[in-house]
C-alpha cells in the first residue's frame, strides 16, 4: 500500500505526465471552432508622464497584413528601429502595443525593404513586458550608428488583444496612424439581409475597448468600403438604399467610434489603413450631419444568397485566365496563369499581398490574407509565366499588372501562392469531429434539423472514402484528408449523436460542405448503423501531389513483339489482353512500351494507403505489393472508345531520383518502408513487366494514350487533376509514334479539344 507520504509525489508526477501528454498537440494550434485557451483582459497602460509618446506602425513589402517594417512615430516624424541586439522579447512589445496577441517571429536587415528617416531605436534591450518600446533600454531615441539596410521587421499574430483599447498619444497626426482596433464586423441590420448567408450588407462596426461602435459617415469613401468588403471576402462594393438606413438611424441611437477612417482602396485590411481626423460628434453623441457607415458587398459566384437572383448580381469573372492549385480550403492555392493555350506558374520574386489580392479578386474572392512564396503550396508542372510582379491594385487581372517576362533563374521551387478571404458561410457550424485524440482526427458528426429540432448525429460509412473526407476537412478548416475511416469504435464520440442522420454521401471532392453532395436526404439507408461503424476521418495540413513527366513518355515509347513464354509473370498480374488466355506459349504479343517518371511535387510524402502487415509478397517479381492499382494505361479511339488496356495491379513504390539536396527515403529492397518523398521521383522503366499495352489486337491507326494515377484515390492528393496524363499516338502497324503528351489540366480548353471524344472522359470515382 501507497504510504501517505508518497502521494504529493505521485500527484506532482501524474500533473508532470498530463502536462507532457498536452504538449505533444500543442504544435496544431486549435482549428477554427474549437475552444481557444481564455486570454487575458486588455488593460491599458498607465504611463508615466516623462515616458516619450510613441505610435507604431508595420510598414514596407509586407506578404500578410499583421506583419512588416516596423516604424516609429515620434517628434512629427516617421522612421525605423534597427535590428541591432533585437530580440523576440521586443517583437512581443511591437506586437502588443499594436493590439496583437503576441509576436510569431522578427526579421533583421530590411526584409521587407529600406525605410526613411531616422532610426528612432538602436540596441534595444526588452524584457517582453514593457508596456511601450519606448521604455525598452536603448541607446536613447535618436542615437544610433545603423542605416535603413538593417531596419528591422516583425510578424505578428493574426489574433487581436481581446478588449484592446486603441489609445491615440499624437492627436496633432492622427491621419498619419495605422488603425489599431480590436476587431471589424459588418452587421446586418434590415430584416431581409440578417436571413441571408453570408452577410453582405450592413452597418461596419469596430470593437474599441470590448465595446462594438459604428463610424461616423461624413469622411467614408467608396475606397473605404472597397477595403471592408475585401476583408469579409467580397470582390467588390455597390451601392445600398440610404434612405431606408437613414429612418432606421433615427429610431436606434448609434455608438459612435472617436475616429475617422483613410484608405487608399489597397489595403488588404482596415488595420493597414491611416487614421483619418478624430470624429467631430455632437455633444448627443450623434456625428455632424451624418450616419452610420453602411457596406453592400457584391459575393463571388461561389458564394450567391441565392441561386437564382443572388448569381445573377454575384461577382462574375471576366475571363478565366488565372486559377489555383494545390490549396487544402476555397480561396488558397499555387497561383497559376493562362498563355498560349498553356497553364504556367508566377516567380515569387516581388510577390507581394498587393499583387496576391489582385488575384484573388480577380477569382471572386476577397483580399489576400497571405502572399505565399518559395512553392509552400505544392510546385507547379510547365513554364514560369510570369516574374517580378508589380500590382497597383487596382488591376482587373494579374495579367495587367507590370511583370517581367524572362523568368531566368526561376525553378518551380519559387513558385508564388495566396491565401484569399472568403466570405463567412457558417459551414463550421453544422459539422464537428467527435472522440479523436486531438482536434484533427474524429467520428464525422452532422447537424440537421428534425422534427423541427436541429439535432446532431453520424454519416453512414457505406461508400465513405477520400473524396468525402476531404470536403469534411475543408468544410472544417483542417487541411486536406489524410485516411478516411469507415469503422470509429476506436473513437467514442458523442452518445447522444449515435443515430445516421446521413447516408448515401458521395462527393466530388470540390464541395465547400458535406450537404453540398450528394446524399439520401431523409430517406437514410444504412445496414450497418451509425455508433462504432460511423464514418470518420483524419486531416492533415499538408499532402502529397503525383505528377508524370509528359516528356518522359514521349521518349521512350516503343513497340516490342514478345513471346508468351517470357510473359508468365505479367499473365499472372492480368497485364495482358483477354485474348492472351487462348493463345500457346509459342505465340507472340505486340506491346506498346515506354517509361513513366512520377514526381512528387506536394507538401508531404506519398505513402501507400495499406501498412507493411497487409503487404503481399509476389514471389514471381521478387518484391512486396503495396497497392493493388497504382496506375491505369489505356489506348482510345479518337471517339472515346477504349480499344486496349493496361495497368500496374501492384507494385514496388520508392524514391528512385531526387532533386538536388533531397535525400532518398523509401526503396523496396529488404522490405524496406515504401513511398515517394517530396521532391523525388519513382520511375518505372520500359524494360520492366506491366510497364505497357498490349496492343496485339488493335489496327492501325491514330489513338489517345491516357495514364492515370492513383485511379481508385486510395492516397489522399492535393491535385487530382494532374494524375491524368495524354497523348496522341499513331500506329502504322510496324512503327508506334507518342506526341503531345500532357498533364490534366496543363492546357486551355480549346487546346484539349484538338484530343476529340475525350472531353468528357473523366476517370471514374471508385
Amino acid at each position: 500500500m501507497l504510504s501517505t507520504q508518497c502521494l504529493p509525489c505521485c500527484t506532482v508526477i501524474l500533473l508532470v505526465l498530463f502536462e507532457l501528454a498536452l504538449a505533444q498537440y500543442e504544435h496544431l494550434g486549435y482549428p477554427p471552432g474549437y475552444p481557444d485557451p481564455e486570454q487575458e483582459h486588455y488593460i491599458a497602460p498607465q504611463l508615466s508622464p516623462d515616458t516619450p509618446r510613441i505610435q507604431l506602425r508595420l510598414a514596407g513589402d509586407k506578404r500578410k497584413h499583421n506583419e512588416g517594417r516596423v516604424e516609429v512615430f515620434y517628434n512629427n516624424e516617421w522612421g525605423t528601429v534597427c535590428d541591432d541586439d533585437f530580440t523576440i522579447h521586443a517583437a512581443q512589445v511591437v506586437c502588443r502595443e499594436l493590439g496583437y496577441l503576441e509576436a510569431i517571429s522578427w526579421s533583421p536587415s530590411s526584409k521587407y525593404g529600406k525605410g526613411q528617416g531616422p532610426i528612432w531605436f538602436d540596441n534595444l534591450h526588452c524584457t517582453g513586458k514593457e508596456k511601450t518600446l519606448a521604455l525598452c533600454p536603448s541607446n536613447g531615441i535618436g542615437v544610433s550608428d545603423c542605416k535603413h539596410s538593417e531596419d528591422v521587421g516583425v510578424v505578428c499574430s493574426d489574433k487581436r488583444i481581446p478588449g484592446f483599447k486603441f489609445v491615440n498619444t499624437l492627436p496633432n497626426h492622427v491621419e498619419n496612424l495605422d488603425i489599431q482596433v480590436e476587431d471589424v464586423r459588418i452587421r446586418a441590420i434590415l430584416s431581409s439581409y440578417r436571413k441571408r448567408i453570408p452577410v453582405t450588407e450592413g452597418y461596419v462596426e469596430v470593437k474599441d475597448g470590448g465595446k462594438w461602435k459604428q463610424i461616423c459617415n461624413t469622411e467614408w469613401t467608396q475606397l473605404d468600403s472597397r477595403v471592408i468588403c475585401g476583408m469579409f471576402g467580397f470582390p467588390g462594393e455597390r451601392k445600398y438604399n440610404a434612405r431606408v438606413y437613414k429612418m432606421f438611424a433615427r429610431r436606434r441611437k448609434p455608438t459612435y467610434w472617436d475616429y475617422a477612417v483613410n484608405c487608399t482602396g489597397n489595403e488588404a485590411h482596415l488595420s493597414s489603413c491611416k487614421l483619418g481626423q478624430a470624429s467631430s460628434l455632437k455633444l448627443n453623441g450623434t456625428c455632424a450631419g451624418g450616419l452610420p457607415v453602411v457596406v453592400s458587398c457584391v459575393p463571388g459566384r461561389d458564394f450567391a444568397p441565392t441561386s437564382m437572383t443572388g448569381f445573377r448580381k454575384a461577382f462574375r469573372q471576366e475571363q478565366p485566365l488565372v486559377r489555383l492549385r494545390g490549396g487544402a480550403i476555397v480561396g488558397e492555392g499555387r497561383v497559376e496563369v493562362l498563355k498560349n493555350g498553356e497553364w504556367g506558374t508566377i516567380c515569387d520574386d516581388s510577390w507581394s499581398l498587393l499583387s496576391a489580392t489582385v488575384v484573388c479578386r480577380e477569382l471572386g474572392f476577397g483580399t489576400a490574407i497571405e502572399a505565399l512564396s518559395g512553392g509552400r503550396l505544392g510546385q507547379g508542372m510547365g513554364p514560369v509565366h510570369m516574374n517580378e510582379v508589380q500590382c497597383t491594385g487596382f488591376e482587373k487581372s494579374i495579367t495587367e499588372c507590370v511583370f517581367n517576362k524572362e523568368a531566368l533563374g526561376c525553378s518551380h521551387e519559387e513558385d508564388a501562392a495566396v491565401r484569399c478571404n472568403v466570405p463567412s458561410m457558417g459551414f463550421q457550424q453544422s459539422l464537428r469531429l467527435s472522440g479523436g485524440r486531438n482536434p484533427y482526427e474524429g467520428r464525422v458528426e452532422v447537424l440537421v434539423e428534425r422534427n423541427g429540432s436541429l439535432v446532431w448525429g453520424t454519416v453512414c460509412s457505406e461508400s465513405w472514402g477520400t473524396m468525402e473526407a476531404m470536403v469534411v476537412c475543408r468544410q472544417l478548416g483542417l487541411g486536406f484528408a489524410s485516411n478516411a475511416f469507415q469503422e470509429t469504435w476506436y473513437w467514442p464520440g458523442e452518445v447522444s449523436a449515435d443515430n445516421v442522420v446521413m447516408s448515401g454521401v458521395r462527393c466530388s471532392g470540390t464541395e465547400m460542405s458535406l450537404s453540398h453532395c450528394l446524399h439520401h436526404g431523409a430517406h437514410l439507408s444504412c445496414a450497418k448503423g451509425g455508433g462504432r461503424n460511423a464514418a470518420g476521418v483524419s486531416c492533415s495540413e499538408t499532402a502529397p501531389d503525383l505528377v508524370l513527366n509528359p516528356q518522359v513518355v514521349e521518349q521512350t515509347t516503343y513497340m516490342e513483339d514478345r513471346p508468351m513464354f517470357m510473359l508468365q509473370c505479367a499473365h499472372e498480374e492480368d497485364c495482358l489482353s483477354s485474348t492472351a488466355n487462348q493463345v500457346p506459349a509459342n505465340s507472340y504479343r505486340r506491346l506498346l512500351r515506354f517509361s513513366s517518371q512520377i514526381h512528387n511535387n506536394g507538401q508531404s510524402d506519398f505513402r501507400p494507403k495499406a501498412g507493411r502487415h497487409s503487404w503481399v509478397w509476389h514471389d514471381c517479381h521478387r518484391h512486396y505489393h503495396s497497392m493493388e492499382v497504382f496506375t491505369l494505361y489505356d489506348l482510345f479511339s479518337l471517339n472515346g472508345t477504349k480499344v486496349a488496356e493496361g495497368h500496374k495491379a501492384s507494385f514496388c513504390l520508392e524514391d528512385s531520383e531526387c532533386d538536388e539536396g533531397i535525400e532518398k527515403r523509401y526503396e523496396c529492397a529488404n522490405f524496406g518502408d515504401q513511398g515517394i518523398t517530396v521532391g523525388c521521383w519513382d520511375t518505372y522503366r520500359h524494360d520492366i513487366d506491366c510497364q505497357w499495352v498490349d496492343i496485339t489486337d488493335i489496327k492501325p491507326g491514330d489513338y489517345i494514350f491516357q495514364i492515370v494515377i492513383n485511379p481508385n484515390y486510395e492516397v489522399p492528393e492535393s491535385d487530382y487533376t494532374n494524375n491524368i496524363l495524354k497523348c496522341r499516338c499513331r500506329y502504322d502497324g510496324h512503327r508506334v509514334w507518342m506526341y503531345s503528351c500532357h498533364n490534366g489540366g496543363s492546357l486551355s480548353t480549346e487546346t484539349e479539344q484538338t484530343f476529340p471524344g475525350l472531353l468528357n472522359n473523366q476517370v471514374t470515382h471508385r
